[in-house]
């Protein structure tokens, strides 16, 4: 029988990780630049909880949740607590209850961590994400639906996050098509399958009455301009209709406010959106596989109308350069604390010297020794600051 090897202190879950700097340093300032760029628009910071009641959580749109949860018993109360791994249902909570009489439209900014059970996509490894993002809850338009994209793409360009592209769908359209065209229950989940697939065979053998409609949605697709002028010449009962034009002046609207923003259009693409009822978008960096953030319209707890986008800092941070270290200055024992608060109001880091033998602070070879050990640039002695070598 063999022995189980030591455990190690430095073993964490799967799907878990110490982030360290310079990728702790990058999300931090990125996240700050973020909720700056959101507040500047009038979105007022929220901070919900990281665990909620189940019962809480999970209700009306966050059931869709459910086997993404990780679940706890509370020792107190005795009921089922959930980890949240998703903020937007707390958000919809919240407008629903602590901020109900509060003016609207009503928008809300957020960010903080998530535990999800598995992760959302097969390149992804982690199972604690960030979440940073707005909400928008009141409004019920087109103008609302851009806004959030905007201030989206605002924030996403501060940051310097390069190729962006917004992918817009609209996940009720497909559904409403097939209810009225009378395809049976039974066919629905396989033809929704093939639609996913984007199999045009398949389509064209299980769609009945509506399989040209649906082979021409199939082909819609691609930069929005040109997908939206096929969808306005395709034949579409009034409910998909509806959506339709609901899609087109959203893009219209978007390009009132953001003339060069890359938008695509897929009318079929309804894979992860749940509980969406309008305009869908998923964010793209133009050449990586994974989602920088998604979002669209839903309705909050009490079906009260909200659109919002949700980014991921942690997927995002990886497509622009790690943030700048501080330039570090050794603060020697006798280093003027004035000056070295002037550094530091200028961006340096300072770091103190601390007693470490019988030549601290009176040999200035020490000093220096010291501050290339610790990686700093410069030396403050008195009130001189020395770059070193």
């Amino acid at each position: 029988m063999t022995d189980d090897p030591p455990f190690s202190p430095a073993l964490l879950p799967a799907g878990f990780v110490d982030l360290l700097t310079p990728d702790a340093r990058t999300e931090a300032e990125g996240v700050a630049t973020l909720m700056g760029v959101f507040a500047s628009h009038g979105y007022d910071r929220v901070r919900p909880p990281l665990m909620e009641f189940e019962e809480t959580l999970l209700a009306g749109s966050g059931a869709t949740l459910a086997d993404q949860s990780f679940r706890v018993m509370d020792p107190d109360t005795r009921k089922m607590m959930v980890l949240r791994p998703d903020i937007t249902p707390q958000i919809a909570r919240m407008a629903a209850t602590r901020l109900g009489a509060a003016a609207r439209p009503l928008r809300v900014s957020y960010a903080g961590a998530c535990v999800v059970v598995v992760p959302a996509a097969a390149e992804e490894s982690g199972r604690q994400i960030m979440q940073a993002g707005i909400e928008l809850i009141g409004p019920d338009s087109p103008q609302a639906d851009a806004e959030v994209i905007s201030v989206g793409a605002e924030a996403l360009a501060l940051l310097g996050v390069p190729d962006v592209s917004f992918d817009l769908t609209m996940p009720p359209l497909v559904p409403a098509l097939l209810e009225e065209a009378g395809i049976s229950a039974s066919v629905r989940p396989v033809l929704m399958r093939a639609l996913d697939r984007k199999d045009a065979a398949a389509v064209a053998e299980l769609g009945g009455a509506a399989a040209e409609t649906l082979i021409a949605l199939l082909r819609a697709t691609g930069p929005a301009d040109q997908a939206l002028e096929q969808l306005a010449h395709i034949s579409l009962p009034p409910r998909a209709r509806v959506f339709s034009e609901r899609l087109a002046a959203t893009v219209k609207a978007l390009r009132k406010t953001n003339p060069d923003l890359r938008l695509t259009v897929d009318p079929v693409e309804f894979r992860g959106w749940k509980y969406h009822t309008g305009v869908c978008v998923t964010v793209f960096a133009v050449g990586r596989a994974e989602e920088l953030g998604r979002g669209g319209r839903y309705l909050s707890s009490d079906n009260e109308p909200a659109c919002g986008v949700t980014f991921r800092p942690d997927v995002l941070f990886r497509t622009i350069p790690a943030a700048a270290p501080r330039p570090r200055v050794y603060l020697a024992p006798d280093a003027d604390q004035q000056v070295a608060a002037r550094l530091r109001a200028e961006g340096y880091a300072t770091l103190g010297a601390l007693p470490s033998g019988p030549s601290h602070g009176t040999d200035p070879e020490h000093n220096r020794a010291e501050a290339l050990r610790l990686e700093c640039g410069f030396l403050l002695s008195g009130a001189t600051c020395t770059k070193l070598d």
